[in-house]
Parts: C-alpha cells; structure tokens; sequence
C-alpha cells in the first residue's frame, strides 16, 4: 500500500474513532436521562422495556397529558385499526400506521420480550395468537403495552399488572 493511501486510511481511522467518542458520550448523557426520569423508571418496571426504549417511548410521548384518552395516545402512535363504513357495514382493517413510527417501532420490539417475559402480556399474545397471526398478535399485545403506559404515566404508578389465571 502507498504512503498516500496509508495516510488518507489512517485519516478515515481517525474520523470513526472521533465519532465513536461522540456516540459513546451520547449515549452515556441519555441513559443518565433515563435514569433521572421518574417516567422512565416507571416504564423500566414493564418486562421486555430496556433503558433505549423507555428513552425513546419518553422523547415520543413527551408530555402525558397531551393526551386526553389512551385512544388518544393509541392514535397517536397509529397503533388504531383502520375502520371503513358504510351504511351499516363496518369492517376494521389494519393498524392506521399514521403517527409516530419510532414510537410504533420501540412498542413492538418491546412486545417481543414482553410475550415471552411476562405472564400478563405473554397469556394475552398466546390466546389471540391462536386466533390470529404472529403480526397481528404482536401489534395488539403492543397496543395493550401502550394502553398500560398511559396509565402508568397518568396515575404514576409502577408496572403491575392483574393476576394471570393458568
């Protein structure tokens, strides 16, 4: 390899390491953010919602009382069915996807851990899931996680869901 080509590799090598620094210290400043929200924290006590979620649901939400319902939140994160009407015919479709993508996005990963961590969300998944498929089901069991946050925020309460029967 050339001198020239050695010294343009090394300048690139030392650009990544600069912005390897620069994300590090970012990420260090939002967990140390996640960890002074009382929000946050109480959105930690749900199985399957990790430090970037929490901050993520948190930066999307913003401030709780925006909201007037959880319909509204649910709404919000176009977690909402999709309903057609006509005369008397109703039909509900698939989820609106009008909102917060990254919200939707944070939810449903979060959903993914939660069916197989908790009994609550996990029993929930299984009995649609029998019905429905694995999007579906998930998507939904997202839906109730979101439900349960805003509840959470709006009473400030920890995470603690009804007895699961067997």
């Amino acid at each position: 390899m050339s001198t020239a080509d050695r010294t343009i590799i090394e300048a690139h090598l030392a650009v990544i390491d600069e912005y390897d620094e620069q994300i590090n210290a970012l990420e260090d400043e939002i967990e140390r953010h996640v960890l002074e929200s009382a929000a946050a924290q109480r959105l930690l006590s749900i199985p399957g919602v990790g430090q970037f979620t929490a901050a993520v649901v948190i930066a999307e939400i913003g401030e709780i009382e925006r909201f007037d319902s959880d319909n509204a939140l649910v709404s919000y994160a176009g977690l909402d069915p999709v309903v057609h009407q006509s005369g008397d015919k109703e039909i509900h479709s698939s989820i609106s996807k009008e909102g917060s993508a990254p919200l939707r996005w944070a939810l449903i990963q979060a959903a993914h851990t939660a069916v197989r961590c908790d009994d609550y969300f996990g029993n929930f998944y299984t009995r649609l899931k029998q019905r429905k498929n694995h999007q579906v089901a998930i998507v939904a069991t997202a839906r109730k996680m979101l439900v349960s946050i805003y509840y959470m925020l709006t009473r400030k309460e920890l995470y603690d869901p009804p007895e699961v029967s067997a």
